[in-house]
């Protein structure tokens, strides 16, 4: 039988958080809450529900293959031009097009470890030498990648803030990254959290775009937003990157009611103010609760902290998921002994905070 490329790699699957559905079947509960995922507890703005109903009834057709409105309001809202803007399935298909795009089987690309798990993932799919280059107290060292880009690298990724880490790189860092790199270095900027990002000297990187630079700055509707299920995101990038990409976008990427929810969420800016209102309380309230409990938090600027627990994380995880609350036991990541925590609302924090005390004080 013909093997797959992958298969004879040996490449790992990325394994994502489960499903609220699945747990309910397996455990026989109807009341599970999933803190697991970082996904909006807010749920997505009204407007966009309106706006999903609306376009119901245009689904026999195929949506928009440009995205021509959605991508003309991003356009207006971010001071670039459209041919700027690329829109995805979810933000994961931009990186997976810049890898299209640039990479070639023997070219390198360079990430953290941890990070997105995504970008080890998808880089050895496209045939190229993942160089890691580890965190230093749980941030991105970027003179350290600096060191690592070699004449064979094509593309470095910066997620900003990180995932699983929660923390960031600030301006004046990314600018010394920046200074004299190559333009056959493609750097994303991988902003998925960008917008609950509240925190000192965040970079601004569209500017980078409008100076032409080297960069693709990827961002999702998913976090902030709430339109996890919906799958959509968007790429900002100069305009000779943003076609190559677009070159190798499949037709119809983006499905009609993705379109339409954006748009529409993108006019409601109380709900996402709201949003980032409950994260702050939220992350608050889930530091002071880690705090009593003789655990560490890693500094957050995000919808999630990530949680030293200790030689006690999988066995708090599991016994959480019998309570029916779902959270991320970070093995997968190399980060034995973590566990990631999404902030929900205050009523899902309190149970959490009550089944963590009940756990522990057992």
């Amino acid at each position: 039988m013909i093997q797959s490329r992958r298969a004879l790699r040996g490449l790992a699957s990325y394994e994502p958080g489960r499903p609220i559905e699945e747990v309910q079947r397996e455990l026989g509960l109807t009341d599970v809450l999933k803190l697991a995922s970082n996904e909006n507890a807010l749920g997505p703005s009204p407007k966009a529900v309106a706006a999903v109903r609306e376009a119901l009834g245009g689904v026999h057709r195929y949506p928009d293959s440009h995205g021509t409105v959605l991508r003309q309001k991003l356009a207006g809202r971010l001071g670039v031009t459209p041919e700027q803007v690329v829109l995805g399935n979810g933000s994961d298909e931009l990186i997976t097009l810049a890898l299209r795009a640039y990479v070639e089987p023997g070219d390198e690309v360079v990430v953290a470890d941890p990070t997105f798990l995504i970008y080890r993932l998808a880089g050895q799919v496209a045939g190229a030498a993942v160089r890691s280059v580890p965190l230093t107290q749980f941030r991105y060292d970027l003179p350290a990648m600096r060191r690592a880009i070699t004449r064979r690298t094509r593309m470095v990724f910066v997620a900003n803030p990180d995932n699983p880490t929660g923390t960031y790189v600030t301006a004046r860092e990314v600018a010394a990254f920046l200074n004299g790199l190559s333009d056959d270095v493609l750097v994303v900027f991988d902003e998925a959290y960008v917008e609950l990002a509240d925190v000192p000297e965040f970079p601004q990187t569209i500017p980078l775009v409008q100076a032409g630079r080297a960069v693709l700055v990827t961002r999702t509707f998913s976090k902030a937003y709430g339109l996890s299920g919906l799958r959509i995101g968007y790429g900002i990038a100069p305009a000779p990157i943003a076609a190559a990409l677009q070159q190798v976008r499949e037709p119809f990427n983006v499905n009609l009611l993705a379109q339409a929810a954006a748009a529409a969420a993108l006019d409601d800016d109380a709900h996402l103010e709201a949003t980032r209102a409950y994260v702050r309380a939220g992350r608050q309230a889930l530091l002071e609760t880690v705090e009593a409990l003789g655990w560490r938090a890693v500094p957050s600027a995000t919808n999630f902290v990530l949680v030293e627990v200790g030689a006690a994380a999988r066995a708090t995880a599991q016994a959480l998921l019998r309570q029916g609350i779902i959270v991320r036991e970070m093995t997968a990541w190399r980060l034995d002994g973590f566990l990631r925590i999404t902030i929900g609302t205050p009523e899902e924090m309190a149970r959490l905070t009550a089944a963590l005390r009940a756990i522990v004080y057992r």
